[in-house]
């Protein structure tokens, strides 16, 4: 066995030994939930992880290749339309894969997100747990039921300053899936958050 292919065997030994497992990063609109998803995902880079990271092609408010926090924090991402064409895209020696909006991908991306954690793979996914009428917001839930680590992120409600769970759209639009942030949506706590406003507003 020659020296490249000893590093060769010693590199894929490692990585059938190494774990992989899945992180949730879950909350309301404006909770810094991309902000943390991109702060994990330097560190990872930072430790010379290899890393890939991606977005659902239906969102593009801020940039097409770059996922981008409402702080305007942004990192380099590929937008996918499915679960299935971002589990082609991931590659072999892939450390970490990083996923935000997870809401609005298929309901299939639970599915992809374990199989990557099987084969050695660290999966970091950021989104939202409730649509706009505080309902839990697919595939978030199923996610959330399988993942080790879970991080819930608050917000401020907007309307009188407590810690903020719900995401609450001020547009007329029944529509579940509608892209937007400030002005068609705000933070607002339990208590402030009207779950008909969307649709009295016509």
């Amino acid at each position: 066995m020659t020296g490249a292919d000893s590093r060769d065997h010693e590199i894929s030994d490692a990585r059938l030994r190494r774990h992989g497992w899945i992180e949730v990063i879950t909350g309301s609109m404006f909770s810094g939930k991309s902000e943390e998803l991109i702060r994990r995902l330097r560190r990872a880079q930072i430790a010379r992880q290899r890393v890939q990271i991606f977005k659902p092609y239906v969102d593009h408010r801020y940039s097409d290749d770059h996922i981008v926090s409402h702080s305007d924090m942004r990192i380099a991402s590929a937008s996918v339309r499915s679960s299935s064409e971002l589990l082609t895209q991931v590659a072999d020696d892939t450390d970490v894969v990083g996923i935000d909006e997870g809401q609005f991908f298929d309901l299939n991306l639970p599915t992809v997100c374990d199989a990557l954690a099987d084969r050695g793979t660290r999966v970091i996914v950021a989104g939202l747990d409730q649509d706009y009428l505080g309902r839990p917001f697919e595939p978030m839930p199923q996610l959330l039921a399988i993942a080790e680590y879970i991080t819930k992120t608050l917000a401020i409600c907007v309307v009188c300053g407590e810690p903020a769970n719900h995401t609450q759209r001020l547009v007329a639009s029944s529509d579940r899936v509608l892209v937007g942030a400030t002005g068609v949506y705000e933070a607002r706590c339990r208590h402030c958050f009207d779950p008909q406003l969307a649709a009295a507003e016509k």
